[in-house]
């Protein structure tokens, strides 16, 4: 299945997604790489594997819904059936988001519902939680409000820092998307207009996956 990948900054989900794929343990074939940094790590990951990555940075463009319509055009270039969203940072306009419905996947640092938005670690530190982890879901106009699919539950630890959690959630990610992007590419998940299946069974809850979060 032919997919793009959107990032904004160091690219280790997007890493793990190439990894999976080269391995044959995905079946997908990234086409492009785009970013709204120039600078982006990601984009120099992705050249080192031979993927096309160009950036389509934010500037020079008068809005957002400018600026999107811009990306759109250069994901359409590559013709993908999949739209993945791997720390892309920018907040995507209504147009965008209408335009891969049902075929745009995020990955979050969080249990979704809990801890929309930034700052996901310092915040779960903050309010106490003793079960932290990420969740990925399809993209709707709602930030970090789309259908679920899958979470991976991840211990908050005595004595843990922003980092050490961080760091904890970010290895479970690298192994929930790939995970995730397979029932999409395979034919098992399916949303249509914003009603998740997977195994031709609605979703009513997302998929709980443990002990991701293991080197």
């Amino acid at each position: 299945m032919p997919v793009v990948v959107l990032l904004s900054g160091s690219g280790t989900n997007f890493a793990a997604i190439a990894a999976a794929a080269g391995s044959r343990a995905l079946p997908i074939e990234v086409r492009a790489v785009l970013s709204d940094q120039p600078a982006a790590a990601g984009l120099v990951r992705a050249r080192a594997l031979g993927i096309p990555a160009e950036a389509v940075p934010a500037a020079g463009f008068a809005d957002r819904e400018r600026h999107d319509a811009a990306l759109a055009d250069r994901i359409d270039a590559w013709r993908p059936a999949l739209v993945l969203l791997a720390g892309y940072m920018r907040i995507l306009s209504t147009e965008f988001v209408a335009r891969y419905a049902d075929r745009m996947l995020n990955i979050h640092p969080s249990l979704l519902p809990e801890f929309r938005g930034l700052d996901t670690h310092r915040r779960a530190l903050a309010a106490g939680v003793t079960t932290h982890g990420c969740t990925v879901h399809f993209v709707t106009d709602e930030l970090d409000g789309g259908p679920l699919v899958a979470q991976a539950p991840v211990p908050v630890l005595p004595g843990d820092s922003e980092q050490s959690l961080a760091a904890r959630v970010l290895r479970a990610e690298h192994r929930l998307y790939p995970e995730v992007i397979g029932w999409y590419a395979s034919g098992r998940l399916r949303a249509t207009a914003g009603r998740v299946t997977l195994d031709g069974r609605p979703l009513l809850a997302p998929v709980r996956l443990q002990h991701l979060d293991a080197a």
